[in-house]
């Protein structure tokens, strides 16, 4: 009878083993389920792509100076910088950022695509070409030159799809 306690240990073990296999593999599909990522909410559409040679457009002259007046191709002022991203996309724009805020169509600021011209303050006295992720690229002031900001920096004022 010596015997008995072994062999309802091996038992036992081998009965532990195959309830946990057993409960492994029921719980298996299980959790591979849960663990699934969730679809991605549906993005903003993307800009045409005038709009987009635009930005890129823009985004090369961050880093150049800001000069009251300039066109380019070394410095700007805010609408001289939207007038050039736009020439080099194909669209004329006026020369003024009061001006530009007459051409295109207005969008709501919740509905900004990149490439939307943004204006400030009222009476309009600058633009800004907005570049996706809240951010647009202006040429803000002679400390700063073209650069990077948040589009809610302060005096906004309405914004336009132009592409």
């Amino acid at each position: 009878m010596v015997t008995t306690r072994p062999t309802l240990r091996r038992l036992g073990a081998g009965l532990f083993t195959g309830a946990a296999a057993t409960l492994t593999l029921t719980l298996s599909p299980v959790t591979a389920s849960a663990a699934e990522p969730t679809p991605a909410a549906t993005s903003a559409p993307a800009p045409t792509a005038a709009a987009q040679a635009a930005v890129d457009d823009a985004r090369a002259q961050v880093g150049k100076a800001y000069e009251y007046g300039a066109e380019g191709p070394d410095a700007y002022d805010c609408s001289g910088l939207t007038q050039h991203a736009y020439r080099a996309a194909g669209i004329e724009l006026p020369r003024r950022s009061a001006d530009q805020a007459d051409v295109g169509t207005p969008v709501a600021r919740a509905d900004l695509q990149p490439g939307d011209l943004v204006f400030y303050y009222e009476p309009i006295s600058h633009v800004a070409i907005y570049v996706g992720d809240g951010q647009v690229v202006h040429a803000g002031s002679e400390s700063t030159g073209v650069e990077y900001e948040t589009v809610d920096m302060d005096g906004y004022n309405t914004a336009r799809r132009i592409a």
